[in-house]
């Protein structure tokens, strides 16, 4: 079951994404002219999402992939372009409603099932591959790795995640933004220690059959974030 931490965290980022951060995101992630700043952001994330790509086999027609926490799509739609069987889950109806709209423009056809709910819903069913694009970077390490383990049950060969590196940049963010009225706030991202967090999953009673592999950190500007490859031993 997803912790109360979890549960929290997830209702603060529901509420933003929907509430607040829609307009912004969705021109974050198209090709519309943006600052500086949030050039840095897109490139990076175009690096990541290119990353965990090409981390899943060469070949991945007709096997069953989550994204999970699809955000506007990009991820769930180059990997249906592909030939996966994709379902992209997040928890913001806007958001989804956007990636529906612009995946079944790009694919000409609507290839991708895209849902609104938990990325951890068991109803969601089973997969070969599980992809967490930046999804996870708002929790502990904790909560972490009990949603890669509740995933991990319904997972056939890899899980592919992110998580916010601990790094001294990211620390001072974090508090910095701490001091910004709650109102005005996006979701804390979490920084994470990687071998804290391998300490943690290695701990998980469900991961033991399942072994860190290859990892990548990229750091673009005002966009740092690690991905790490989980697959069954």
């Amino acid at each position: 079951m997803p912790t109360v931490t979890y549960l929290d965290r997830r209702g603060e980022i529901e509420t933003y994404f929907d509430r607040t951060a829609m307009d912004a995101w969705a021109k974050l992630t198209s090709n519309a002219p943006v600052s500086r700043i949030r050039r840095t952001v897109r490139e990076g994330r175009d690096q990541m999402r290119s990353t965990l790509l090409s981390w899943l086999p060469a070949d991945i027609s007709g096997r069953r992939i989550l994204d999970a926490g699809c955000g506007t799509g990009a991820l769930a739609t180059e990997a249906a372009r592909r030939g996966a069987q994709v379902v992209a889950v997040d928890i913001s109806p806007k958001l989804v409603e956007l990636a529906a709209r612009r995946s079944a423009e790009e694919l000409k056809r609507e290839a991708v099932d895209f849902r609104v709910g938990d990325m951890l819903d068991p109803a969601l069913g089973r997969f070969d591959h599980v992809i967490a694009m930046d999804s996870l970077i708002h929790y502990k390490a904790g909560d972490i790795a009990n949603a890669i383990e509740l995933l991990a049950e319904r997972t056939r060969a890899s899980i592919l995640f992110t998580f916010a590196p601990k790094t001294p940049a990211l620390a001072l963010m974090h508090a910095v933004g701490r001091a910004f009225p709650r109102a005005n706030r996006a979701p804390a991202i979490e920084p994470v220690s990687d071998s804290a967090l391998r300490r943690t999953l290695a701990n998980e009673v469900g991961l033991k059959v399942w072994r860190p592999d290859r990892t990548a950190r990229i750091a673009n500007g005002f966009y740092t974030s690690q991905a790490m490859e989980l697959s069954r031993a």
